[in-house]
């Protein structure tokens, strides 16, 4: 380890750091429970195709399938097993963090098949399912938002279930969540239960915001020159950061508001910005830019583990997710004119309908690799 860890600083300006990856490899050789004591790292995302990586070559799962084949479990069954099992050893991990932090840290999440991402009912049932089985105070179901997930978000708040939010791209989408997550509160509230143990994170997307604008651009450039040329040069790589920092002064906004701070009264957590899909995917952009740039008070970063090892490293750490704000906003602004010619609603919708594919195809490869292997233990 290098005589600096920058994330420990990270961490004295108010953000938490998450890990994006989770393996029964990183549970039983002891090398998580060394992460959150030395590397600072406050609780952990997983999702299918984490799943996949860990399940699919990997013989420490070998035991527990040939467990669930004998007792005739279907492949579907065998996956949710292995998977609760890491999910609450790894709770577990987590539970002296938790218990530190008075449960502001310390979650893992873990995600309703997105099969049903468009099922309001039926996300609900599962996140209920989940919560209940895994029986652990600091799990976190993922739920998405998407128009049917959010009111099963309200709904699962309100039953006293942690929630990320996850899949949010638009400005317009992070304030629903807020909304629904303080309705959900007040639900709960108005019951006459305790709202201070419930804890929820919203999950705002940010490299693949800049991917899909940079294609967008790159294509405007083969037909443009002078002065437009430069000025999509200028915005190449910037859209993600400027849409984060503006969804920050909508959290602002809403945390002073009347209904907000009579909840904050009754013992509430604010639910806090999480910036994921923070990995940088284009080799000419730093590859801690979206660490460096967004540091702040109240917000998570989830980081899968060589952003980790690389902010350790390199991270230049400074609170910056109120810096520049008015430039932020002229920047979103100019994607509009007819020099750049973006239009940024269309693109986050674009981004939501991938994003959940981008779930399902990978618990289908998942599933898929399972029962694979599933088979082949079988005929042994």
């Amino acid at each position: 380890m290098t005589a600096t860890n920058h994330i420990l600083e990270i961490e004295t300006l108010g953000q938490s750091i998450w890990m994006d990856n989770l393996s029964r490899d990183l549970i039983e050789s002891g090398e998580l429970k060394q992460m959150i004591a030395e590397q600072g790292i406050q609780g952990i995302t997983s999702n299918p195709a984490i799943f996949e990586k860990a399940i699919a070559g990997n013989a420490v799962y070998d035991a527990d399938i040939e467990a669930g084949i004998k007792a005739g479990k279907s492949v579907e069954e065998i996956y949710e097993a292995l998977t609760f099992d890491d999910i609450r050893h790894a709770c577990d991990i987590f539970l002296p963090v938790y218990e530190q932090s008075n449960g502001l840290d310390g979650y893992v999440s873990i995600e309703v098949s997105p099969r049903i991402a468009k099922d309001t009912e039926a996300t609900l049932r599962e996140a209920r399912r989940y919560y209940a089985e895994i029986g652990r105070p600091n799990v976190m179901i993922k739920i998405p938002g998407t128009p049917a997930g959010l009111p099963a978000v309200e709904k699962a708040i309100a039953a006293g279930i942690n929630v990320n939010v996850t899949l949010l791209f638009s400005i317009e989408s992070y304030v629903e969540t807020a909304w629904a997550y303080i309705r959900g509160l007040e639900a709960r509230a108005e019951a006459g239960q305790d709202i201070s143990k419930i804890a929820s994170v919203a999950s705002f997307f940010l490299s693949r915001i800049d991917s899909k604008i940079d294609d967008a651009l790159d294509a405007h450039l083969q037909q443009a020159s002078g002065k437009q040329a430069e000025r999509l040069k200028q915005v190449k790589g910037k859209v993600a950061i400027a849409n984060a920092k503006l969804a920050y002064q909508e959290y602002k906004k809403i945390i002073q508001s009347e209904r907000w701070q009579a909840l904050a009264a009754k013992g509430a957590k604010v639910q806090r910005l999480l910036w994921a899909s923070t990995s940088t995917k284009n080799p000419d952009y730093s590859d801690v830019m979206y660490v460096d740039e967004l540091v702040g008070p109240d917000t998570v970063n989830t980081l899968p583990p060589n952003t980790i090892t690389a902010c350790i490293d390199h991270c230049d750490v400074a609170s910056r997710v109120e810096t520049d704000v008015n430039e932020a906003y002229q920047l979103i602004a100019s994607l509009s004119d007819p020099d750049i010619n973006i239009n940024l609603d269309q693109v986050m919708a674009e981004l939501l309908e991938e994003g959940i594919d981008k779930f399902v195809q990978p618990f289908e490869s998942l599933l898929h690799s399972l029962e694979a292997k599933v088979n082949r233990l079988a005929a042994v």
